[in-house]
């Protein structure tokens, strides 16, 4: 007995590759000649659904009578372009309604060598400035009729590259990030592969990549400047990463200004080593235990993440703004002139063209055109002056 149903077993695996060709009973009862009491019970599911074939522009073709290529200038939205009637339009219109019929798009993006799909990039998506550019990105590529991948490195250089990796293999059409900034090699490579990349708010000095960023420098220096106009001469700065190009900009401005006003400069207040809450969190204790009791009147926030953890560490110890130390932050947000002091900012002023802008410096690239133009763009920032900055004298 064990011997034939192993025979048995033997045979249905190997006629089971044709079986599955025909339409089989739900259930059929293959019985053991050896003894009739003994059977075993073999469940084959009808292929007839499982292998029901995929409706096609052929099977539509084949359907209704007309060539493939009338059929498939229908569903491209093109008929009209090429005289076919209203009547043979909604006809074939129904037939793949009917059939179920939904377009192969990997093999249309192979044919085109198109994927209609553009790779973004961001550092940190839960920060409301990198979370708004996506935003603006996404509905930029959507009126263009293109997708987005989108992709959060985590402020991790090898997430970053692992990303870039990953969106090549999707074969996007092009990639839109914001570097960490660290390094660019892989950026590059990337690039000379033959994926097109732009860079959008930090970028690289020296490296032939196009980017849409904001003057960093030209930004904080309006921040430290309004500080010392209104008396300030001890004035910190609160960095993010050190190696990004937006950082080394905001820190060389805040230099800058304190340099044309006569003003020393110490190392020892320029704090900090990245844009995140923890961050500002920490040098705002440092802050509040170190340089308040040497004479600090002012802090200048390199981003707006960094400012939040300012303000808790302040709140905690019942430091108030502007009264104990005044304070501008990078990067304007909703809830600045909401919060209990309001918040002096520096502005993008046309953060409104960044994605526009970043996604035509990439369609130049992906069409092969010579950039018309400029393709390293620096939006200009402006100074929104509130409540928390006080005169020193007050």
């Amino acid at each position: 007995m064990q011997f034939a149903k192993k025979i048995l077993s033997l045979l249905y695996k190997r006629l089971r590759n044709v079986l599955l060709f025909l339409y089989i009973p739900k259930k059929i009862e293959i019985l053991c000649g050896f003894c009739l009491t003994h059977y075993l019970k073999w469940d084959i599911y009808s292929t007839k659904l499982m292998h029901k074939k995929n409706a096609s522009i052929q099977s539509i073709a084949d359907a209704l009578g007309i060539s493939v290529t009338t059929v498939s200038r229908v569903l491209n939205g093109v008929g009209k372009k090429y005289r076919i009637s209203e009547k043979t339009i909604a006809t074939v219109k129904a037939m793949a309604s009917k059939q179920n019929y939904t377009p192969n798009r990997l093999a249309k993006s192979l044919r085109l060598k198109k994927t209609s799909t553009i790779g973004l990039i961001m550092p940190d998506i839960s920060n409301p400035w990198f979370a708004k550019i996506a935003m603006k990105i996404e509905k930029a590529s959507r009126n263009r009729g293109y997708n987005i991948l989108l992709c959060n490195s985590n402020d991790s250089v090898d997430i970053e590259k692992n990303a870039l990796e990953h969106l090549q293999d999707w074969m996007v059409d092009g990639i839109i990030m914001a570097p960490i900034g660290v390094e660019h090699e892989h950026i590059v490579h990337t690039q000379q592969s033959g994926t097109p990349v732009v860079l959008i708010d930090r970028y690289f000095e020296g490296i032939n990549l196009p980017y849409v960023s904001t003057n960093d420098f030209e930004g904080a220096y309006k921040a430290a400047e309004h500080l010392i106009e209104n008396g300030h001469q001890k004035i910190v700065c609160v960095q993010g990463v050190a190696q990004t190009s937006s950082n080394k900009q905001r820190v060389g401005g805040y230099k800058k200004a304190l340099q044309d006003a006569g003003l020393h400069l110490d190392d020892s207040h320029v704090i900090g080593h990245d844009f995140s809450f923890a961050n500002g969190y920490a040098q705002g204790l440092h802050i509040i235990t170190h340089l308040l009791p040497k004479g600090i009147t002012a802090i200048f926030s390199t981003g707006n993440q960094i400012t939040l953890g300012l303000l808790k560490a302040f709140a905690e110890h019942n430091i108030k703004v502007p009264k104990d130390v005044s304070l501008v932050s990078y990067d304007e947000q909703n809830y600045s002139e909401l919060l209990y002091t309001p918040l002096s900012t520096i502005s993008h002023l046309e953060e409104e063209e960044l994605g526009e802008l970043a996604l035509g410096l990439l369609f130049d690239e992906i069409n092969g055109d010579e950039l018309s133009g400029n393709k390293k763009i620096l939006l200009s920032t402006a100074l929104i002056q509130r409540s928390s900055v006080k005169k020193c004298s007050e």
